[in-house]
């Protein structure tokens, strides 16, 4: 196995980290004959990266070890939309069934938690080994919280292993944990700040939900996800959210996922829209939409703090009215 990998990569140009971070941002369509093809360079190229792995490794001194995969925790920052249901990851299953583990993980001793361990790479390796019962072997360091997720970060593009919104999330949930701009860069292999500030920006226009139940959707990049953003109403993202939560969604497969949730988002409103009122904060983490009846009015919060602004206000309801009452002498309505 070791030659065949090694025979691959003599045929394989380097790939640069940057170029890889910035090709899904660009609105040319990629320069390849099918998707068959695609999916077979991306293959041998993840061959070659894993076979560099594992003698780099070797080479530096890292000792193979066996591990019980319920004593290894993910990453402390998420860097996928799970979904252990995907053809991909019944693929890897598979493999792993028939071959066994062919590249070690990464991992580092927990920092909480005695005998535990921390995943940096490997995590859909470690769940399909967990799932099929079977030990991990795992390469074991000192990692700071840094290394960690900037080794996170430079093995999944290497391997071309995460999709453009799964990218797009990871840099969100590190700006969220507080990691400098400096680290993040360093993860994606970049040296843009105005990409990555708009790739954080983009996922704080997008509902975290809506997202989840699309799934990867490999292949979908930067510039339909910015006009399925710009497209979300409030209006919009209800029937999304009805959409999503369907039978027949959930069979599709992430990308056609990606595909019904856009054309729903596009529809015009139904004609008993036609009383709704709807409104959004700058920051996009507020919405709210306001359905009118006979002698009542109904309020749905969504978005990020939709909830928590909900609750603010029925926390200061008495305020709020004696603002209303107030305002309703001094207007004279």
């Amino acid at each position: 196995m070791s030659k065949r990998r090694d025979a691959l990569k003599d045929f394989l140009s380097p790939i640069k980290q940057d170029a890889e971070f910035s090709a899904e941002n660009s609105p040319r369509r990629p320069q390849v004959t099918s998707g068959a093809l695609q999916s077979m360079n991306d293959a041998i190229s993840g061959l070659s990266h894993e076979a560099d792995t594992l003698r780099e490794a070797l080479s530096n001194g890292s000792a193979i070890v066996e591990l019980d995969a319920n004593t290894i925790e993910s990453s402390f920052v998420s860097d996928r939309l799970q979904d252990h249901n995907s053809e991909d990851f019944n693929g890897l299953l598979e493999s792993i069934r028939e071959n066994g583990q062919a590249v070690p993980v990464l991992v580092r001793s927990h920092p909480l938690k005695a005998g535990h361990y921390q995943l940096a790479y490997g995590h859909r390796r470690v769940a399909a080994l967990k799932q099929l019962g079977l030990k991990v072997k795992a390469f074991v360091r000192e990692l700071s919280d840094d290394d960690l997720v900037i080794a996170q970060g430079s093995e999944n593009l290497e391997r071309k292993d995460l999709s453009f919104i799964e990218k797009v999330f990871f840099a969100k949930r590190l700006e969220d944990r507080g990691t400098s701009r400096a680290v993040i860069m360093a993860t994606f292999g970049t040296r843009s700040k105005g990409v990555l500030s708009e790739m954080i920006a983009l996922a704080n226009q997008l509902p975290i939900d809506i997202v989840e139940k699309i799934g990867t959707a490999p292949g979908i990049g930067r510039p339909r996800w910015e006009s399925f953003s710009s497209i979300l109403s409030p209006a919009a993202i209800e029937r999304v959210r009805a959409l999503i939560e369907t039978e027949a969604f959930a069979e599709k497969s992430s990308s056609d996922r990606f595909d019904a949730a856009f054309a729903v988002a596009k529809e015009p409103r139904q004609k008993q829209d036609k009383d709704l009122t709807s409104w959004q904060s700058q920051d996009h983490k507020v919405e709210i939409v306001s359905r009118p009846k006979t002698k009542s009015l109904t309020l749905e919060f969504s978005s990020a703090e939709g909830k928590a602004f909900g609750d603010w206000i029925s926390r200061n309801f008495e305020r709020l009215h004696s603002e209303y009452c107030e305002s309703s002498r001094s207007t004279g309505d």
